[in-house]
């Protein structure tokens, strides 16, 4: 229902119905549709609960579980601060010795891992490149940047059991295929619990998923003398068994929130990433003289070597080609909220029940916030940060903001500036002649017909 109300609100835009508020009905359903930034960030900054997230399509909650980015409330509380080590990144630099060494040795787990699923996707490229006498190679980046950040987030989330990761995820994209089909379709009450063809479908792969994940966890569960692992899912039983805020008798981890944490790490770690490379090596692609810039520093800074933590945090270019890629086609393209209580918001009473629609690509797309070059790929407008890259320094919301800003987003930076270093230390390229421009918002912003990208490889 969100694509159906950001088409709604995007045909609205086009005729005319701009920079304002005003009031839409999705079905019985009433919304009022906001897109002024301060406006924006009091809803998204609300501490107390008083605007939540609406109920999710059948589908799209199979996919996603109900973990971090589904729970509300006290729970949603207690599941990020259990969640949450397992993503400060900025741990990589092990620059205070008081930090625990288990996350530091998970922390560079995560790095390496990165490094070397990029490292052998490259070297694909360039055995394919060197067995054509033109030195070229035409590749569909988008599905090899799926396969990518699949490859990524199962490595660091099972580690040893990596195998077996892969074949939750092969369980995880069947249902991310059965959400897309059915993302237009009217859900009636109670539908869900038919046995309908697609529902004994998507029923099969949720029990796959979660009896895959069940044999992993139960697998260490039974060696536990040896530790959960220092991968994301041994993070997660760790914090779970040894949390301090649960009842005695409730001390035993919830196999349960644990399945629905790996949901959301497979579908928000994998999808959004590589819809983020995809269209970041289209700008650069189409962008000739800022695909050398990038070239310039990454070899400066990191030279031929496999890029660290240190080597990352010095890539500023790469930093502000990334945050106007998300700008331009960020991944998602609107959010949304439901008043739980009467509230007031600036000069508008907002009655209970009523949802609250952001369209984050069309405010992302303003002349008033971002000036005249708003639809023109400047990274320059965050060379002094993303706070002065706007009128308002909350103008960029690729990541929301406020107590729910995505918790993965350093993560998924951190990721993006590994695979577009190694790429660039290694190649230049370009689009091919038949890349048809269709961007498409299915759950997340993508090229409908794919992104095919010629690479020609560097002898630096």
């Amino acid at each position: 229902m969100i694509w159906v109300a950001f088409v709604f609100i995007r045909e609205l835009w086009l005729l005319g119905v701009k920079g304002g508020t005003f009031l839409y009905w999705l079905g019985p359903q009433p919304r009022i549709c906001i897109t002024d930034p301060e406006m924006v960030k009091q809803v998204l900054s609300n501490k107390f609960g008083f605007y939540t997230k609406p109920t999710m399509n059948p589908s799209l909650s199979a996919l996603a579980g109900k973990g971090l980015v589904t729970s509300e409330g006290s729970d949603w509380a207690v599941r990020r601060r259990i969640i949450n080590p397992a993503f400060t990144m900025d741990k990589l630099k092990m620059e205070d010795s008081k930090l625990d060494c288990k996350i530091i040795k998970q922390m560079q787990m995560m790095t390496k891992t990165m490094t070397e699923c990029v490292q052998s996707m490259i070297e694909g490229w360039q055995s394919q490149a060197f067995q054509d006498e033109s030195q070229q190679n035409e590749v569909r980046v988008n599905r090899e940047f799926q396969e990518l950040t699949a490859d990524v987030i199962a490595r660091t989330a099972f580690g040893s059991s990596y195998k077996e990761g892969r074949e939750v995820f092969l369980a995880q994209r069947g249902l991310q295929n059965l959400a897309e089909a059915t993302l237009l379709n009217v859900h009636l009450p109670g539908f869900n619990y038919l046995p309908t063809s697609t529902n004994r479908q998507k029923w099969k792969l949720e029990r796959k998923l979660n009896d895959k994940l069940l044999k992993i966890m139960q697998s260490r569960l039974d060696s536990k003398e040896r530790g959960y692992g220092n991968d994301l899912l041994g993070l997660l039983m760790e914090a779970y068994t040894s949390d301090q805020s649960q009842k005695q008798e409730d001390k035993r981890m919830n196999m349960n929130e644990i399945i629905d944490e790996c949901k959301t790490f497979f579908f928000a770690g994998h999808e959004t990433t590589s819809h983020l490379l995809t269209w970041t090596t289209f700008l650069l692609g189409t962008n000739q003289e800022w695909q050398e810039r990038l070239r310039g520093e990454v070899l400066r800074e990191c030279g031929t070597k496999v890029p660290d933590a240190d080597m990352l945090g010095k890539l500023k270019l790469v930093t502000m080609v990334l945050l106007e890629t998300l700008r331009l086609y960020g991944p998602v393209s609107l959010l949304a909220r439901k008043a739980e209580k009467d509230m007031k918001l600036g000069s508008l009473k907002i009655p209970k029940g009523t949802e609250i629609s952001m369209p984050i690509a069309l405010m992302h797309h303003d002349k008033e916030i971002w000036g005249a070059d708003v639809n023109e790929f400047n990274p320059l407008r965050f060379e002094n940060g993303i706070a002065r890259a706007s009128k308002h320094p909350n103008a960029l919301f690729s990541f929301s903001i406020g107590p729910r800003v995505c918790i993965g987003q350093n993560f998924a930076m951190m990721e993006a500036k590994v695979v577009i270093a190694m790429i660039l230390q290694r190649f230049s390229f370009s689009v091919s002649p038949k890349y048809v421009h269709a961007p498409a918002n299915i759950i997340t912003l993508q090229p409908k017909y794919g992104l095919p990208v010629i690479f020609s490889p560097l002898h630096v």
